[in-house]
């Protein structure tokens, strides 16, 4: 479902590009920026999502697929490898990589990554800025900065953001690195971020 609707929202966007080419400041851009959207939406994520189930208990996940399924995976090797993000309780959406068909390499708690973050380069209360990652999918700034977040999603393990800046659209991909009840950090080649729950 949530594919459908980022298809959908994406065919209406490039729809109504259309009809304002005349309107559009720099084309180029719009084009480089359809090229990145379009490859990130042409990788196939691998990702099963789901529901965490009663049964879960420190090293073993039961999850509701939203497929309707009920699998138990063993999570003791995501843990070593500090592949598990985000505590989890019974009822808490979670994202898990498999390993194999009973095995996690990720696990992460969607339920904590999702909320309002602040970035710790705020230096203070009246400036402060950050991030609102929303359930469905939608993100927003929180405070003022010079980029527009638009939306986010987990991608084969990655935490994919996209924004806007100067009016180009960026879809950015990072490494998550960790997720706590009041800590979000997450990285790319050349940054990272470290934001503090509001």
């Amino acid at each position: 479902m949530r594919k459908c609707l980022l298809a959908l929202t994406a065919a209406a966007a490039l729809a109504a590009g259309c009809d304002n080419k005349s309107t559009r400041p720099s084309p180029l851009a719009d084009e480089a920026a359809a090229d990145t959207t379009a490859a990130s939406d042409a990788v196939t994520d691998s990702t099963l999502y789901g529901i965490c189930g009663d049964g879960s208990a420190m090293n073993t996940l039961q999850l509701i697929t939203d497929e309707g399924d009920t699998v138990v995976l063993s999570i003791a090797d995501a843990n070593d490898t500090g592949q598990c993000y985000g505590s989890f309780q019974s009822g808490d959406r979670m994202a898990v990589i498999l390993k194999d068909a009973s095995t996690a390499a990720q696990v992460v708690n969607m339920t904590v990554l999702t909320g309002d973050w602040l970035s710790s380069s705020s230096s203070s209360s009246s400036s402060q800025s950050g991030i609102r990652l929303k359930a469905d999918g939608q993100a927003e700034n929180i405070g003022t900065g010079p980029v527009a977040y638009r939306s986010w999603r987990l991608l084969n393990g990655q935490l994919e953001i996209e924004s806007a800046s100067d009016g180009k659209t960026e879809v950015g991909l990072y490494d998550i690195v960790a997720i706590g009840p009041d800590s979000l950090v997450f990285k790319d080649d050349a940054r990272r971020f470290e934001f503090s729950r509001k």
